[in-house]
């Protein structure tokens, strides 16, 4: 039998839900880790829809009608998909909101898209946002999912086990126009207030029949969860197209327990950012450096045979004699590297962000499927993706089933579609700012499409540095190339305004404990992130990491850094965007120093 739901126009996304529950009420839904039991447990999606009637039993009560907001600050989990779940069928409107991110634009989110209720996890956040609580006082109920032991004053707080009933009968579905707004997701732009993207049932529906269609999914298919679910990229390909197929969705503990959550819930299809392999091949690396010239050899080989046997198979490359050892190079590498992703990925999805071409050939000649593709909150996300048949790392892949792109005069790609937001929550001007008169939704990146409508991002139009001479240079592409060495964990290119590019780079922490030995910094009284040895290693290493780019790319000056910029802090957005603007204002005193005299 097959479990797939079919595309209909008139689909809403309760309606999705109440069709997975009838097509596979017995099969599991979601796995999860219950703290309390220290185990891992499950739920069919017969138990799921139990759960989400309850909930929608007691949001009944409340003072709440068709069309008010409801916000979920939750981290990944079946009271996530529960709450969404309640509130879209009784024709409610949901905000996710990022569970780190900063007070003041929860406060700002809250207030903007008047929420009515707002769903927490419990001591933590309550704590944390207690520095707006009195502009919580709007709310007609504040729920938290866990315990908490302050004696917090906010008003209408109460724990969702004493606000939930026992059970009730039968799942509400009071929404049935597709174009109705379902949600508003503010993006974390890295500068400015954040703005409401509005998604209807269609715009979401539509770019995930187009998702499964560019990249097959099954219903035995498991998903692990960890990616935020406040961002589109997950909620769409990481929840919603596994109940279109009816897939399994294992929620990850957290990013820390992520390799140790692999090896137990061994997925089939991971969703991830750069970020994440980034930080698996910096691993990699690492380990090599410890291992005998032999071993380093056999890997280089194993990457070097499996990325040309992938090109191959594409059809770009002609067979090989190497291709003989690939099996045994598979067993003694490949296969035991995978084996740590849990041995049985079919594929890996990813996408948010440049990936490194090295990094991208490292993962597919360890025999990893890897699928890029590209896409923007206010598209529902995906627009394009490569397909395993024709799969071109370097690109972002073909437009999705349902998309029309073209490159406007100035080399930006434009959109349009069913998935095309309804538009930004109370900014009409920014919305005609996006979107042009002809429904054309302008993406903000450079673009060159080739004869097979392969997609490359080349830049971002805002997104240019203007040297004092007038040259214009795109930083992302060097910042990812500085980053892909393990040496760096993060890079910031900097020039604004100025006569010569310079860089700030975050160097790994193991690397700087094992080179400051090297270099015997430790002792030195004076600042050893400033020390000439380190100085001219850390210049070496960025020049060779662009030795292929163009003349413009060269780094003449550098500032040292060990704390990484993080979300916390707010020098990252939740989706791990470098925020430019705040990072040299914070440090303009780095800056200064570099240009000084100049």
């Amino acid at each position: 039998m097959n479990s797939a739901i079919e595309e209909n126009a008139n689909l809403t996304l309760p309606g999705l839900f109440k069709q997975r529950v009838d097509k596979s009420p017995d099969r599991i839904a979601y796995r999860y880790f219950n703290n309390e039991q220290q185990v891992w447990a499950s739920s069919t999606w017969s138990e799921m829809s139990n759960e989400v009637a309850r909930w929608q039993a007691a949001l009944k009560k409340e003072p709440l009608q068709h069309g008010d907001k409801i916000a979920i600050m939750l981290s990944n989990s079946r009271e996530w998909i529960m709450v969404e779940q309640a509130a879209l069928g009784l024709g409610l409107v949901v905000i996710p909101l990022y569970t780190n991110d900063r007070v003041d634009n929860v406060a700002y989110i809250l207030q903007d898209a008047g929420v009515k209720l707002l769903v927490v996890e419990g001591q933590e956040h309550l704590l944390q946002l207690q520095p707006i609580h009195s502009q919580l006082d709007g709310l007609v109920r504040l729920l938290a999912v866990n315990s908490y032991e302050s004696d917090f004053q906010y008003t209408r707080l109460i724990k969702v086990q004493d606000w939930l009933p026992e059970q009730a009968i039968g799942l509400c579905n009071e929404i049935k126009d597709p174009n109705s707004l379902a949600t508003i997701v503010y993006t974390s732009g890295t500068t400015g207030r954040p703005k409401g993207v509005m998604l209807s049932h269609k715009n979401i529906l539509s770019n995930a029949f187009g998702g499964v269609d560019c990249v097959p999914v099954f219903e035995d298919d498991v998903f692990l969860s960890f990616l935020p679910l406040s961002h589109m990229f997950e909620r769409t390909l990481g929840y919603y197209i596994p109940m279109l197929t009816g897939s399994t969705i294992a929620f990850a503990r957290s990013v820390n327990q992520l390799a140790e959550d692999m090896l137990t819930i061994r997925p089939t299809v991971l969703i991830s950012v750069p970020r994440i392999y980034e930080r698996i091949h910096t691993k990699i690396q690492s380990q090599l450096e410890n291992k005998s010239g032999l071993a380093n050899r056999l890997f280089a080989s194993c990457v070097n045979i499996g990325w040309n046997h992938f090109e191959y198979k594409q059809k770009r490359l002609a067979w090989q004699v190497s291709f003989l050892l690939l099996p045994l190079l598979e067993q003694l590498v490949g296969k035991k590297i995978m084996a740590k992703m849990g041995g049985r990925m079919r594929v890996a999805i990813c996408g948010g962000a440049p990936l490194s071409p090295d990094i991208a050939k490292t993962f597919i000649g360890l025999g990893l499927n890897l699928i890029q593709g590209y896409g923007l909150t206010e598209t529902s996300p995906i627009i394009a993706g490569n397909r395993a048949h024709d799969n071109i790392p370097a690109s972002v892949g073909a437009p999705l089933k349902g998309f029309k792109v073209k490159v406007s005069d100035e080399g930006e790609l434009l959109t349009k579609g069913d998935s095309i937001m309804l538009g930004y929550w109370n900014n009409p001007e920014a919305t005609k700012a996006i979107i042009d008169k002809e429904g054309w939704l302008h993406t903000g990146d450079k673009v060159h499409i080739d004869e097979k409508k392969h997609i490359y991002i080349t830049g971002r139009l805002k997104e240019i540095i203007v040297l004092a001479n007038g040259e214009k240079i795109p930083p992302s592409d060097m910042e990812v190339a500085i980053a892909a060495d393990p040496f760096f964990d993060q890079a910031l290119i900097i020039g604004e305004g100025r006569p010569f590019l310079s860089a700030f780079v975050v160097l790994n922490e193991d690397i700087w404990e094992t080179l400051s030995k090297k270099l015997d910094l430790a002792g030195n009284d004076d600042d050893p992130l400033q020390a000439c040895s380190l100085i001219d290693c850390v210049m070496d290493k960025i020049k060779n990491q662009l030795s292929h780019f163009p003349g413009y790319a060269k780094i003449y000056r550098v500032s040292v850094f060990l704390q990484p910029w993080s979300i916390e802090d707010g020098l990252m957005t939740p989706t791990l965007k470098l925020k430019r603007d705040r990072i040299i204002a914070k440090f303009q005193n780095k800056v200064d120093m570099m240009y000084h005299g100049h």
